[in-house]
Formats: structure tokens, C-alpha cells, sequence
């Protein structure tokens, strides 16, 4: 059976909330709206992977799946995980810390629908006490990690449009952010997807990247709504930050060669160097850096085979 939308999502370690966002996806999407619902299981804890078979058992909707990775293979690698159960003509990868505020899914099918130019196209998002969050951003590159944000929107607006703005009308950015991405399943497969080299983070840069080489572009659309509780599955522990790393010094030399990855390594060398000496526990990272933030120091290569 062909369904209109592949719903994907990753739990890892955190259950509850993709109960909580399997359940807004449900109650929030158009009945009319053929959609199917896949979880990749990301090598949970037994006990919160039991916990979400449970509900999947239980709850009403008959489109659900929920399938277990023996390994945990990051974001890029658990979607691709995902994508292989879908038979839709749209894939929507959604976090599980994610809540719908409105029929989001219709929302963006539509666009894509009414507008060819549109390769992708994010919500926009929400904090949980219903505060605006940024929900576009512009290509790592060399450019924006040396001179900042602020100074691109400052001398190309529309290139750069402003990310801490709300907007109102369709607007076509560098990027959307990975916690909401919806995208035509032939431009996704035909790019090849998610890059399974990078564990976590700029997954979606990286994807954007590669469909604007192909005319496809990267759209806000700012009527669907939906609210994030940033970072539930990873936090903001140093370990995290040396992915950040490894993960950007991957996407430099990947989109800009040689001498984009050494400039962006050069001034990353100095800028951790001098904050070090005020922050000592930035040390390890400017080691890391130092080295080349090499796949090999990625979690990436820590995971292990867990069968439950």
C-alpha cells in the first residue's frame, strides 16, 4: 500500500516523549491524510524500549511501526534505518521531542505540491512555553564560522534572511532544521539521503547541500506549527560539543575542499586555544581540534551491538 507520508522518527532512551509526539502526530493530522508512522528503536534501554512496544501494542492507529537497531547508529543512520519500512510518496523526519500545534503534515504536502521549487521545507517551531524559536539557518561554511551570522544577514539579506525573526509567508532559506524535515521520497532517494559517515549533527545541512545542487530547495513554512524540547536525546555535555566538531570539519572538507576545511580547522585552533586558558575543561576539545577532529574520534565508533 502507497501511503501519502512516511512519519519518521528516532527513540533513544526517551520513550515518553516519543509517546507524547506519536500521539500529537495522530490527534493533530487530517483523517483524509493516508499516512504511515515508523520508530527506529535507536539501541534503547531495555526498559524504555519496552515501555514504547507497549504503547505502540496499545494505541489506536493501525499504521505504526516501531522497529529496533541493535546498534545505535546516529540520526542520519537511524532515519536511513527508518526509510527503508516506508512506502510513501513524502517523508516527514520528525524528533521525537517534537509536539504538532497543527495539521503540519497537510501543511507542508501542500506546499511542496503547489510549488515544484521546494525540495525540502521545515515548521516552524516553538518553545514549550510558546516562545519563538529559530527555525531556518545558513550553510556551515567557512564564511559564516569565521565572520558570524549576523554579518552575512547584514550584507545579503536575501541570501542570508534573518533566522531570529518570525515570518509569515513562505520563505525560501539555506537550511531547515533537522527536527522537522519534509521532503519528496524520489529527491530524497535520488541524493542517496541522510550521509551515514556523520553520527550526529549538521545531517541536514549536509542533506540541503546536496539538493540545492539539484535545483531543489530548502523552504520555511511558517504556517505549520510545532513546538521542541531541544535536545532531550543528547544534552550539552563536552562529548556532544567534540561531535559538534567532528561533524562540522567533516562537512568543511566534504562541501569545501581542502583549504575551506584547513581555514575553518586554523581558526577553530586559535579560537579554542585562548578559550581554553579561561575555560580548562576546553582543553580536550582543542586537543581534538588540534588533531583534526577525525572520524575515528566519533561515538560513531564506540557503539555496540545490543540484542534485547
Amino acid at each position: 500500500m502507497m501511503f501519502d507520508i512516511a512519519v519518521i522518527l528516532i527513540n533513544y532512551n526517551s520513550s515518553e516523549h516519543s509517546i507524547n509526539c506519536i500521539r500529537s502526530i495522530i490527534e493533530k493530522t487530517s483523517k483524509n491524510l493516508n499516512h504511515q508512522i515508523i520508530i527506529t528503536d535507536n539501541c534503547s534501554e531495555k526498559e524504555d524500549y519496552l515501555k514504547l512496544k507497549s504503547f505502540c501494542v496499545e494505541v489506536n492507529f493501525p499504521n505504526l511501526e516501531l522497529h529496533r537497531s541493535n546498534i545505535n547508529s546516529g540520526f542520519g543512520g537511524g532515519n536511513m534505518f527508518g526509510v527503508q519500512f516506508a512506502n510513501a510518496k513524502y517523508l516527514a523526519f520528525v524528533n521525537n521531542d517534537t509536539l504538532l500545534k497543527n495539521d503540519c503534515l497537510s501543511i507542508l504536502k501542500n506546499a511542496l505540491e503547489t510549488n515544484q521549487n521546494i525540495g525540502i521545507a521545515g515548521a516552524q517551531a516553538y518553545k514549550e512555553n510558546g516562545d519563538f524559536m529559530i527555525s531556518l539557518d545558513h550553510f556551515a561554511s567557512p564564511a559564516r564560522e569565521i565572520i558570524g551570522r549576523s554579518f552575512l544577514e547584514s550584507i545579503n539579506s536575501e541570501k542570508y534572511p534573518k533566522r531570529k525573526k518570525l515570518y509569515t509567508n513562505p520563505l525560501k532559506v539555506n537550511f531547515v532544521p533537522g527536527s522537522f524535515m519534509f521532503v519528496r521520497a524520489t529527491d530524497f532517494y535520488e541524493i542517496g539521503g541522510f550521509d551515514t559517515t556523520i553520527f550526529l549533527y549538521y545531517e541536514e545541512t549536509d542533506l540541503c547541500i546536496r539538493l540545492a545542487k539539484k535545483s531543489k530547495f530548502a523552504y520555511l513554512i511558517p504556517e505549520a506549527e510545532f513546538i521542541h524540547f531541544h535536545g532531550v536525546s543528547t544534552g550539552k555535555s563536552l562529548v556532544i560539543k567534540k561531535e559538534l566538531k567532528i561533524s562540522l570539519l567533516y562537512i568543511m572538507r566534504k562541501h569545501y575542499g581542502f583549504f575551506g576545511h584547513k581555514i575553518v580547522m586554523v581558526f577553530l585552533i586559535i579560537k579554542y586555544f585562548f578559550s581554553s586558558i579561561l575555560k580548562p575543561k576546553n582543553w580536550s576539545l582543542f586537543f581534538l581540534i588540534l588533531t583534526g577532529a577525525p572520524l575515528s574520534k566519533s561515538l560513531k565508533t564506540k557503539q555496540k551491538i545490543v540484542k534485547i
